[in-house]
C-alpha cells in the first residue's frame, strides 16, 4: 500500500490479554507505512504495560471519567480526522467513546461479532472468518486498508531496568522455573489453589524452582496464601511485588507458566514463555496462548456438554461457560500431564 501522511487511529481499552495482541497489529501497520503515525486510544493498565511502544502516540482514557472523560479525550486528539479510526471494542462504553474520535473511515467487527450497537458506530467491517483466534481476528483489522497480516511478530517495550529487576529476584542455576500466575479477571475461570499446589510440588520434586507471581488484589493475594500453604515444597512468592513494566521481564524468565485464561497468558506467550493453559470456562482455540497451545488442559468441550448440553462444536464461537465449578473439571492429573508433556519436549 503507498505511503500516507493521515495517522490512525486504533481503540482498544482493555483487557491485558486484548491489549496484547493488538501489538503485532501494531507491527505490521508499520511494517507496510514507515513513519506511519500512529494513535491507540487505550485504558491506564494497558498503557502502564505498553508504554514506549515505538511510533506510537497513546492517549489513556479512564473508565471512570465517562462522558466528561470522552470529552477530555477529544481534546487531546489532532484537530483533524483520522484517514481510519480500527474500533476493535464491541462493548458499549468502547462504541459511544468511538464517536468522540474523528474519522472518514470507521472500521469495525463483522456482524457476528458485533453486540452493544456496534454497527452504529462504524461504517465498515472486517471479513466475516469464523473459528479464527482473538489475534488473527484483530490483526483482520489492517484488510480494509490494503494490508494483510502474514507474520506476527512481538515487542512490548520492556526497559533494561524491567530485566534487571526480574534477573535479581533469584539467582540463575540451571533449574527450570514452574512460574504460577493462578488468576484471572474473571473468577469462575480461576483453578483451585491445592490443585495449583499439587501440581506445584510435582514440579518441585523433578528439580523445578516454582514461583508465584500476581497482582496486588485480596483475591490474588489469598489465592497465593492458600497455594503456599497447601505446598510441600518451598516456593518464591513474588505475587503483587512487580508492576506491569515489570511482568514481561519476570514471565520471561520461566520455562513454563501455569495460569487459567488471563493477561499473564498472553504475555507470557508474546515473550516466547510456553504456557500451560488452564481451560474450561473459554475455548483455547480462540483464546489460548497464539503461538503454542500443546501445553494446554483442554475441558472445554467437557464443560459445553455438561452445562449447555451440547458439544463445543455446537456452540457459537466464543461462548465463555462461566459457571460455578466449572474448573473442577480440570484434575491434577490433568495438569500434572500437560506438565510431562513440556518436560518429554524440552529434556533438560
Amino acid at each position: 500500500m503507498p505511503a500516507s501522511s493521515s495517522p490512525l487511529c486504533l481503540l482498544r481499552l482493555s483487557a491485558l490479554g486484548d491489549v496484547t495482541h493488538v501489538v503485532p497489529l501494531v507491527h505490521t501497520l508499520q511494517h507496510a507505512r514507515p513513519g506511519l503515525e500512529l494513535h491507540w486510544v487505550i485504558d491506564k493498565a494497558g498503557h502502564k504495560l505498553l508504554d514506549g511502544l515505538p511510533g506510537v502516540t497513546f492517549h489513556v482514557y479512564d473508565k471512570k471519567t465517562g462522558l466528561a472523560g470522552m470529552r477530555a479525550l477529544r481534546g487531546e486528539l489532532p484537530a483533524a480526522p483520522f484517514e481510519a479510526l480500527l474500533q476493535m471494542q464491541v462493548a458499549f462504553r468502547a462504541n459511544v467513546l468511538s464517536a468522540f474520535i474523528p474519522a472518514r473511515r470507521r472500521i469495525g467487527y463483522d456482524k457476528a461479532r458485533s453486540k452493544d450497537l456496534h454497527g452504529l458506530f462504524i461504517n465498515e467491517r472486517i471479513p466475516d472468518r469464523p473459528g479464527i483466534h482473538v489475534l488473527d481476528a484483530i490483526g483482520s483489522f489492517c484488510e480494509p486498508l490494503g494490508m494483510k497480516q502474514t507474520e506476527v511478530r512481538w515487542n512490548l517495550a520492556t526497559p533494561p531496568e524491567a530485566h534487571e529487576w526480574a534477573n535479581a529476584q533469584w539467582q540463575d542455576d540451571s533449574r527450570p522455573v514452574l512460574m504460577i500466575s493462578p488468576c484471572s479477571s474473571h473468577q469462575r475461570r480461576n483453578w483451585y489453589a491445592d490443585r495449583y499446589a499439587a501440581l506445584a510440588d510435582h514440579a518441585a520434586a523433578q528439580g523445578w524452582r516454582v514461583v508465584l507471581c500476581g497482582g496486588r488484589s485480596e483475591l490474588e493475594r489469598n489465592t497465593s496464601d492458600a497455594i503456599i500453604a497447601a505446598m510441600q515444597h518451598p516456593v518464591l512468592d513474588l505475587v503483587g511485588k512487580d508492576t506491569l513494566k515489570q511482568l514481561p521481564a519476570l514471565l520471561a524468565r520461566a520455562a513454563l507458566l501455569v495460569t487459567p485464561d488471563s493477561g499473564p497468558m498472553h504475555i507470557a506467550n508474546a515473550v516466547g514463555t510456553k504456557v500451560l493453559g488452564l481451560h474450561a470456562a473459554s475455548n483455547p482455540e480462540r483464546s489460548g496462548p497464539y503461538s503454542d497451545r500443546r501445553y494446554c488442559v483442554d475441558r472445554y468441550d467437557d464443560a459445553a456438554r455438561r452445562y449447555l448440553d451440547k458439544p463445543a462444536s455446537q456452540l457459537k464461537w466464543g461462548t465463555k461457560i462461566e459457571f460455578d465449578d466449572v474448573m473442577s473439571l480440570i484434575t491434577v492429573d490433568d495438569g500434572i500431564a500437560a506438565f510431562e508433556r513440556y518436560r518429554a519436549d524440552h529434556p533438560r
